[in-house]
């Protein structure tokens, strides 16, 4: 029973870490609009198209 606590605390904790991290990058992106567009949390599909990812072929990049 241990092990399963231990398992479920450790899931816990490394989503909670991952929120975390995303929150840290969208205010240092907010804070520094200075270096460029940052990568969009909402797009789907392959990243960045404006730098060049090679989807923009695919019809998957949004259009800006």
């Amino acid at each position: 029973m241990s092990l399963y606590l231990v398992t479920a605390g450790l899931i816990l904790g490394l989503l909670l870490v991952g929120l975390a991290v995303n929150r840290l990058y969208q205010n240092f992106a907010r804070q520094h609009p200075q270096l460029g567009p940052f990568r969009d949390s909402e797009a789907r599909g392959c990243g960045s198209c404006s730098q060049g990812s090679g989807c923009a072929s695919s019809g998957n990049c949004p259009k800006a």
